[in-house]
Parts: C-alpha cells; sequence; structure tokens
C-alpha cells in the first residue's frame, strides 16, 4: 500500500479542509473525523478549524484503498506507519504482501464456507420438493 503519485490526480495543494477531503474522496466529515481518532490522519488545529496536509490527503487515500481491499484499520496504520519517503520500502511491501495473503486466505475460507452452504441448501430445496411433489399426486 505505497503512495503513488499519478499525473492524473489533481495538483497537490498545501492545504485541505475536512469538507474538501470529503467531497474528493466520497466519505462524510464524520467519517473523516473517525479516522482522526483512530491515529490514522493528524490535522493541526487553527481554533475549531482542521487543516489537513498533502500527508494526511494521502494517508486518507491510502486508508480508503485499504478499507476497499478489506483490510482492519490497524492493519492499515501499522502499514501507512510504515511508510517514509526516501526510505527502503522493502520492509513496508513484504508486510503488505504478507497482509493481503492472510486476508486472501480468510477470503477463500469464507468462499469455501459458502460454497458448502450453498450446496446444503440445494440439497434440502430438492428433497423439499420432491416431498411436495409426492403429496401433491397422493391428494390427487
Amino acid at each position: 500500500m505505497t503512495a503513488d503519485t499519478s499525473a492524473s490526480e489533481p495538483r497537490e495543494r498545501a492545504e485541505y479542509s475536512i469538507g474538501d477531503l470529503a467531497r474528493e474522496f466520497d466519505v462524510t466529515p464524520r467519517a473523516i473525523r473517525f479516522y482522526e481518532d483512530q491515529g490514522l490522519l493528524a490535522p493541526r488545529r487553527m481554533g475549531q478549524r482542521r487543516i489537513y496536509t498533502p500527508r494526511d490527503r494521502t494517508r486518507l487515500k491510502l486508508t480508503l484503498r485499504g478499507k476497499r481491499l478489506g483490510l482492519t484499520l490497524s492493519e492499515i496504520r501499522e502499514l501507512i506507519d510504515m511508510y517514509e519517503p526516501g526510505r527502503d520500502e522493502r520492509p513496508q511491501l513484504e508486510r503488505f504482501l504478507t497482509v493481503l495473503s492472510s486476508h486472501k486466505a480468510s477470503l477463500e475460507q469464507q468462499r469455501s464456507d459458502l460454497d458448502a452452504q450453498l450446496s446444503e441448501i440445494a440439497a434440502f430445496e430438492k428433497r423439499l420438493r420432491k416431498q411436495l411433489g409426492g403429496r401433491r399426486r397422493a391428494r390427487s
């Protein structure tokens, strides 16, 4: 979950309001405050107003990407906290691969469990239809 900056992104500003980030990432200000409470974002304050930096914007972007992948907030925080511009990314990438592999294995197990449940439901449906069909003939 490394920070990539592509040419397709809007030009980075020096600071953002909570409303700016909420609109850009289609999340509520409440969600942003929650991520702040969880230690994922650390805006500075001017009175009651929160001022987010480009670093906060990137951390929010990575948080939302991690959520889409199904990672927990603690996994996301761990991965984001490992990132330091200019440092070797290998430890972060290796940890990210480990987290993704674990999550993938969990999803595959869930899929297997769902397939087993669906097969069991299909077997029950078949048996019930057969019973209902037999009763209709008996009444006729």
